[in-house]
């Protein structure tokens, strides 16, 4: 009986020793899970760059296309102008004849 006893004491120790001790898979599991999400967050953040990149280069498309029209129109309108004067010059004077 006192060997019985002996062995069940035993096994009480080692199952609560054995419980205590950490599970290595469970951490490196914990430590695969941590450089994932770390890889997620840098593929995150480098596609949120690169959308900055790509509104910042559409608008300064923008802003050119917009001074390119800006100097066509100019350029139109003094032509027209130019035009107009010429007219006017040649309408306006008066024919001499003697």
């Amino acid at each position: 009986m006192k060997k019985v006893i002996a062995t069940l004491i035993a096994g009480l120790f080692a199952t609560a020793a054995f419980a205590q001790t950490p599970a290595p898979a469970t951490a490196k599991a914990d430590a695969k899970e941590a450089k994932t999400a770390a890889k997620a967050e840098a593929k995150t953040a480098k596609a949120e760059a690169e959308a900055k990149k790509d509104v910042a280069v559409a608008k300064a498309d923008e802003k050119a296309e917009k001074a390119d029209a800006h100097a066509k129109a100019t350029k139109t309108k003094a032509k027209a102008h130019a035009k107009a004067e010429k007219e006017a010059a040649t309408t306006t004077a008066p024919a001499t004849t003697k």
